[in-house]
């Protein structure tokens, strides 16, 4: 009987524990092989100032760094940038970041020559990772409505841009929606499908204007990881399309060189995981700290121009026109109190590398 007791106990004992060992093991799902980007060929160097009519509109002056009363964009050209990007506003209670200012800035930046990215943020107001909010117009309406209005609104824009010959090179589908865009509808958390629905409504728009495009999905803290898992990898199950990752990296000053190296890691990581290349569409840096702020400057170039594998391209400034006088309270820009460029912008002249 004892016998018998302790077989049945072994017997317990073998089924409870494969049962255990069954449970621990994680699920396995084969994820598809991708093709890893090509290197890039062009890497951009350059700024969002979209500010820059609202300032003019206030009397703001700008200076070269001879002191010279210059245009933004002409500063921007003349500090060795290629690129300007312009966010886009639906219908900002002051008429910001509309048509007719895209428009303008698209001129000048297309005038001297240089590359545009356009980012549409879906909301009449700034459109963030706290905030992604319906345009007035737009809040009565249903999913199939939105997808609509989110078309009807790219193409209209870019449309006007191409009217005037201004080509666009780089297109944002939404910014910085790590959480979705037009919330709630379009809120990741709660709807991925839809977000997605949305993402592809808007990639489907830029390229029956600017075929050659390249669409961004962009979203912020570049140097974490599983935040670009969450969104890329449910944009992939719910078939949505970008062509590129863009991020908003802004480091901490204490320990910018750190979080730097993880950026570095992840735009490899990401790149060979989905076939897409990445590029930092937004950072800055402190602006009363010029010194500092161009060493982590020339760190970021260094690493994205040369240890991601070619996968990284380009790097843009947010707002480094910002100075005390143009009462934005953005504190990251890199002009000083006279409206000069600081030493923080010499490593995005290209003609160094």
């Amino acid at each position: 009987m004892k016998k018998t007791f302790i077989t049945i106990l072994s017997a317990l004992y073998a089924v409870l524990s494969m049962t255990s060992c069954t449970k621990e093991q994680p699920e396995f799902k084969e994820r598809p092989v991708v093709t890893p980007p090509a290197p890039t060929e062009s890497f951009a160097s350059g700024a969002d100032i979209s500010g820059v009519i609202e300032f003019e509109q206030r009397g703001v002056k700008f200076y070269n760094k001879d002191g010279e009363e210059t245009e933004c964009t002409q500063i921007m050209k003349e500090l060795g940038m290629n690129a300007i990007r312009l966010r886009v506003f639906v219908n900002h209670r002051s008429g910001l970041c509309g048509k007719d200012d895209v428009l303008d800035l698209g001129k000048r930046a297309h005038d001297l020559g240089m590359r545009l990215m356009i980012d549409f943020h879906y909301s009449d107001d700034f459109a963030d990772p706290g905030k992604q909010t319906i345009p007035a117009e737009w809040q009565d309406y249903d999913y199939e409505q939105m997808k609509q209005a989110v078309r009807d609104h790219t193409a209209d824009i870019l449309s006007a841009l191409k009217a005037e010959g201004i080509n666009v090179e780089w297109v944002q589908v939404g910014n910085e929606t790590r959480g979705g865009m037009l919330w709630p509808m379009g809120n990741a958390d709660e709807n991925m499908r839809q977000y997605a629905g949305l993402t592809q409504a808007g990639y489907d728009a830029v390229k029956s204007v600017f075929p050659d495009a390249s669409v961004i999905v962009h979203i912020d803290k570049g140097d974490e990881y599983n935040l670009y898992l969450k969104i890329f990898d449910g944009l992939k199950r719910n078939n949505a399309k970008w062509d590129i990752i863009g991020m908003s990296f802004y480091p901490d000053l204490a320990v910018w060189q750190e979080q730097t190296d993880e950026l570095t890691a992840n735009i490899i990581k990401l790149s060979e995981r989905y076939g897409t290349p990445c590029m930092v569409v937004e950072t800055g840096m402190n602006r009363d700290q010029p010194k500092e702020s161009k060493e982590y400057y020339t760190y970021l170039f260094d690493r994205m121009m040369n240890d991601v594998k070619g996968y990284c391209r380009g790097i843009l400034c947010w707002e480094p026109e910002t100075y005390p006088a143009t009462g934005s309270g953005y504190d990251k820009g890199a002009f000083d109190d006279s409206g000069k460029p600081t030493e923080a912008l010499n490593p995005f002249d290209l003609s160094q590398y």
